[in-house]
């Protein structure tokens, strides 16, 4: 009887292992002269006989590569859209921008360039912007708009959870000031690197898009003046505003409807 019992406990615990695989990797950027720390989640489908898409998923400020991945939430995602994602490390504040203050900070020519380089040379991926859907939270959900934005070539999917969309009411906040110089002395740099102020970039149909914020955090109100800006500029986009605040309570239950929005329009980007 204690056998049986043993075996059937085991057998549950089996069944609610996650079967997705969680591969660190460093990845080196040229432009940057350094490796850089990426999380990938290989979904348990995974045949290199097939090609896959791939989901981006960029940290906030303060946060790593890792944060993403606590608790196998988003790897469990992977296994039931069948995708890859990866989440590269951001640095403590680098906002995902080429820093025009300090050339060692150039994390847009990496996000967009070398790592979906990297990527597509080692897993079996959709090389092509129709596979490949960029998002991320606070700090990472303005540099997944941004570089989409800006790279239509490369991503042909955005999202943003509580980004930080505008980033001018801001000025002394999360060191955006070290990245850009302050906003009284360089205000063109902060005119030039705010993602609501790069909605003129987007070409009509090329780019789904995708927001979400809580109703409590503050960059709600950012949010709601960049959907507003959209809806003015006829870009297609969802917007989803929610009771919430900034927190990671609201960002694991939002990052799945983001894996919904992605994974029904990868292959129909055009």
């Amino acid at each position: 009887m204690k056998r049986f019992v043993l075996i059937t406990i085991f057998m549950s615990l089996s069944l609610r292992m996650p079967a997705f695989r969680q591969q660190e990797v460093a990845v080196n950027s040229m432009v940057m002269d350094k490796y850089i720390p990426v999380t990938v989640i290989i979904p348990e489908s995974y045949d290199e006989r097939r090609d896959y898409p791939v989901i981006y998923i960029l940290h906030g400020y303060s946060d790593n590569h890792r944060k993403w991945a606590e608790g196998g939430h988003v790897g469990r995602l992977a296994d039931l859209h069948d995708v890859i994602a990866v989440m590269p490390d951001g640095g403590f504040s680098s906002w995902y921008f080429d820093s025009p203050m300090m050339p060692e900070y150039r994390y847009e020519t990496f996000v967009s360039y070398e790592l979906p380089a990297y990527v597509d040379a080692n897993y079996s991926t959709i090389r092509d912007r129709k596979g490949r859907a960029i998002t991320g939270n606070s700090m990472g959900g303005h540099g997944a708009l941004y570089n989409a934005i800006r790279h239509p070539d490369v991503f042909g999917m955005a999202g943003s959870l509580s980004g930080g969309v505008d980033i001018r009411p801001f000025p002394d906040g999360w060191d955006i000031a070290g990245r850009l110089g302050s906003k009284a002395e360089y205000p063109e740099n902060w005119e030039a690197n705010t993602v609501i102020n790069l909605t003129c970039l987007i070409v009509p149909d090329s780019l789904n898009i995708v927001l979400d914020c809580g109703t409590e955090d503050f960059f709600y109100q950012v949010n709601c003046n960049l959907h507003e800006k959209l809806l003015q500029e006829h870009i297609p986009h969802e917007f989803y505003a929610r009771p919430g605040g900034h927190d990671w309570k609201y960002w694991f239950n939002a990052i799945r409807y983001h894996f919904l929005f992605f994974c029904d329009r990868f292959g129909r980007s055009e």
